[in-house]
Protein backbone atom coordinates (compact mmCIF):
# COMPACT_ATOMS: atom_id res chain seq x y z
CA UNK A 1 0.00 0.00 0.00
CA UNK A 2 1.62 3.38 -0.91
CA UNK A 3 1.27 5.93 1.28
CA UNK A 4 0.29 4.01 4.17
CA UNK A 5 0.89 1.47 6.58
CA UNK A 6 0.64 -2.07 4.98
CA UNK A 7 -1.84 -4.84 6.30
CA UNK A 8 -1.76 -8.48 6.97
CA UNK A 9 -5.05 -10.27 8.31
CA UNK A 10 -5.78 -12.58 11.31
CA UNK A 11 -8.61 -14.87 11.82
CA UNK A 12 -10.51 -13.64 14.16
CA UNK A 13 -13.44 -16.29 15.68
CA UNK A 14 -16.47 -13.89 16.74
CA UNK A 15 -19.89 -14.42 18.25
CA UNK A 16 -22.72 -13.96 15.71
CA UNK A 17 -26.64 -13.61 16.50
CA UNK A 18 -28.42 -14.95 13.47
CA UNK A 19 -31.94 -15.45 12.56
CA UNK A 20 -33.58 -19.15 10.82
CA UNK A 21 -36.54 -19.19 9.01
CA UNK A 22 -38.79 -21.36 8.42
CA UNK A 23 -36.98 -23.20 5.14
CA UNK A 24 -34.30 -23.05 7.23
CA UNK A 25 -32.02 -19.79 5.57
CA UNK A 26 -29.34 -18.32 8.07
CA UNK A 27 -29.51 -14.71 8.23
CA UNK A 28 -26.59 -13.09 10.38
CA UNK A 29 -27.99 -10.28 11.94
CA UNK A 30 -24.94 -8.78 14.75
CA UNK A 31 -21.65 -9.76 14.86
CA UNK A 32 -20.21 -9.57 18.66
CA UNK A 33 -15.92 -9.23 19.38
CA UNK A 34 -14.60 -10.84 22.34
CA UNK A 35 -14.02 -7.35 24.02
CA UNK A 36 -17.87 -7.06 23.73
CA UNK A 37 -18.09 -4.55 20.89
CA UNK A 38 -21.23 -5.27 18.31
CA UNK A 39 -22.01 -4.61 14.93
CA UNK A 40 -24.81 -4.68 13.34
CA UNK A 41 -25.12 -6.28 9.84
CA UNK A 42 -26.81 -4.52 7.80
CA UNK A 43 -27.26 -6.40 4.67
CA UNK A 44 -26.43 -9.53 3.24
CA UNK A 45 -25.35 -9.15 -0.25
CA UNK A 46 -23.87 -12.59 -1.52
CA UNK A 47 -23.66 -16.14 0.30
CA UNK A 48 -21.11 -18.97 -1.45
CA UNK A 49 -18.73 -21.80 -0.53
CA UNK A 50 -15.47 -20.08 -0.20
CA UNK A 51 -12.09 -20.04 1.02
CA UNK A 52 -10.78 -16.98 2.90
CA UNK A 53 -7.85 -15.40 0.51
CA UNK A 54 -6.21 -13.88 3.85
CA UNK A 55 -6.21 -16.22 6.65
CA UNK A 56 -6.41 -20.16 7.03
CA UNK A 57 -10.17 -21.18 6.53
CA UNK A 58 -13.05 -20.96 4.94
CA UNK A 59 -16.90 -22.86 4.54
CA UNK A 60 -19.59 -20.45 3.50
CA UNK A 61 -18.79 -16.86 2.98
CA UNK A 62 -21.17 -14.57 3.46
CA UNK A 63 -20.53 -10.55 2.01
CA UNK A 64 -22.03 -8.49 4.48
CA UNK A 65 -22.53 -4.59 4.73
CA UNK A 66 -21.65 -3.44 8.00
CA UNK A 67 -21.10 0.07 8.68
CA UNK A 68 -21.47 1.08 4.78
CA UNK A 69 -18.45 -0.97 3.96
CA UNK A 70 -18.86 -4.31 2.32
CA UNK A 71 -16.94 -7.46 4.41
CA UNK A 72 -16.65 -10.97 4.62
CA UNK A 73 -18.25 -13.37 7.13
CA UNK A 74 -17.28 -17.13 7.46
CA UNK A 75 -19.31 -19.87 9.09
CA UNK A 76 -16.71 -22.55 9.16
CA UNK A 77 -18.44 -25.42 10.84
CA UNK A 78 -19.74 -24.75 13.98
CA UNK A 79 -17.82 -21.63 14.69
CA UNK A 80 -18.15 -18.42 12.83
CA UNK A 81 -14.62 -15.73 11.65
CA UNK A 82 -13.95 -12.28 10.14
CA UNK A 83 -10.47 -11.16 8.60
CA UNK A 84 -9.21 -9.12 10.96
CA UNK A 85 -7.00 -6.56 9.72
CA UNK A 86 -3.58 -5.67 12.40
CA UNK A 87 -1.67 -3.02 10.90
CA UNK A 88 2.31 -3.58 10.39
CA UNK A 89 4.33 -1.56 12.63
Amino acid sequence: MEGGAMAQYRKEYVSVNLDVDQNGLISPRFIRWANGRVFQIERQTYKCRAASSKVNGGGIRYTIIIQGKETFLFSEGNKWFVEAKEAIQ
